[in-house]
């Protein structure tokens, strides 16, 4: 079985059977906050300004790598520009010496088709049954808080926002996180970030959908981490089937952080 519990990366229990994904994880905010308005993945001439939080305070901002992202001070706003393809950390310092971060990529021509694609089909989610296997979607809201309960955390109730994202990102039947799933978070309604889990497998021969899917996250240290996030306040579930296969998404929103998308 392969396993990968970073963001973005794949846990296969054998990959035809089982395909699991941890959330692309949105860590807890730095003492200081540092987002994109245009999102992380920027276009060579695009300009985008960074969303500093708290708010108030002084602060001065640098780029690792300048020939892909130069700062700009624009009034009391730093701006992103992206000059070239490449990655840049952007650091973000107050007065008192504390600092955040973020990376910022420009892309190919190729990537931006790629997140316009994304863009396009939160367009067209307004056709989606957000009530489809709600049965196994809240079977499995039971057994995530089963799990929670076992090692003496709260239960989370389901947030109607989380419950429509993960539904609208189960829908898109794919194997892997991409920037679409936190924009539909904030396409529903969730104003912070969240961790996702995914899993696919084969569903024809499986009696107990929800049970498999909380199993195969019990399995994986990194899903296993999400569903035990102590940060978390509300969870949400989605469940698709399509050509034989059911693929399972839960997310738990976490008010303490940021969704950089926002």
């Amino acid at each position: 079985m392969k396993r990968n519990s970073k963001v973005f990366g794949m846990l296969a229990a054998g990959i035809l059977s089982a395909t699991l994904l941890a959330g692309p994880a949105l860590a807890a905010d730095p003492e200081i906050r540092v987002g994109s308005y245009k999102g992380n993945t920027l276009e060579a001439g695009e300009r985008s300004c960074l969303i500093i939080g708290p708010a108030g305070p002084e602060y001065t901002a640098e780029s690792s790598n300048p020939e892909a992202i130069t700062l700009e001070r624009v009034l009391t706003y730093w701006v992103a520009v992206a000059k070239a393809e490449g990655t840049a950390e952007i650091t973000v310092t107050n007065a008192d010496g504390t600092a955040g971060s973020l990376t910022l990529t420009v892309g190919t021509a190729e990537a931006a088709d790629d997140f316009q694609k994304e863009t396009s089909a939160l367009a067209q989610a307004d056709t989606l049954d957000l009530s489809a296997s709600l049965d196994i979607r809240l079977e499995m809201v039971r057994l995530i808080n089963e799990v929670r309960r076992e090692h003496g955390l709260a239960e989370l109730p389901t947030d109607e926002s989380l419950m429509n994202a993960a539904q609208d990102v189960s829908s898109q039947c794919v194997t892997e996180h991409r920037p679409y799933d936190h924009m539909a978070l904030i396409r529903y309604g969730w104003p912070h970030g969240g961790l996702y889990n995914l899993t696919m497998f084969g569903a024809y021969d499986c009696p107990d959908i929800a049970r498999q899917a909380i199993d195969y996250w019990i399995e994986s240290p990194g899903h296993y981490k999400t569903m035990l996030l102590e940060e978390a306040s509300h969870v949400g579930t989605g469940v698709t089937f399509k050509n034989g296969k059911a693929y399972c998404y839960m997310v738990v929103g976490d008010p303490t952080s940021h969704n950089p998308y926002e």
